[in-house]
């Protein structure tokens, strides 16, 4: 029971603005995040403490302290491709059948939303080829984590926390 607790505390203490990768986007952007990770959270049909032995490290790639000065001006760059990689996770055939359709939907029309907004925020050249290739083998080890457990609802939800950790720290 004290694991869930300490879980708890550490989304807690993710979520709050000093943890986050501190790129500056536009008041609104933050309104849509607040969204998708809103669609998320509806999204849960079991809790989370049920799947506590199916619990993995994804490593996310980023943390504050190692973000470099270079990579903090490509953070529209990097927010599209993280939320890039996320449509693509939920937008799966294995993803329909996890979850519920109108849920996903919703879920899928905020990131796709989101998406197109940041499009439009992109400047010059905001190649983010490092970045990108730290978030494709992320993903890919959360693909890799899905395969392996077989699509279940437990495996499934843990990726959906993680998705909701990813968000709390963009």
């Amino acid at each position: 029971m004290a694991q869930i607790y300490l879980l708890v505390a550490g989304v807690m203490l993710c979520s709050i603005p000093a943890c986050s990768l501190g790129w500056n986007l536009p008041r609104s952007h933050s309104q849509e995040n607040k969204e998708v990770f809103q669609h998320l959270e509806q999204m849960q049909r079991i809790p989370s403490q049920w799947c506590l032995k199916d619990r993995t490290d994804f490593k996310f790639p980023w943390k504050r302290e190692n973000i470099t000065p270079i990579q903090m001006t490509q953070g529209t760059c990097h927010h599209h491709l993280m939320l890039q990689q996320i449509f693509n996770l939920f937008a799966t055939e294995d993803s329909r059948a996890a979850w519920n359709n109108t849920l996903l939907d919703k879920l899928l029309s905020s990131l796709h939303l989101r998406l197109h907004r940041l499009e439009q925020l992109k400047k010059d050249n905001l190649d983010c080829r490092d970045l990108g290739l730290a978030a494709r083998e992320y993903f890919h080890g959360i693909h890799v984590y899905l395969k392996a457990k077989e699509y279940s609802a437990c495996a499934w939800e843990v990726v959906r926390v993680e998705i909701e950790r990813c968000l709390s720290l963009m």
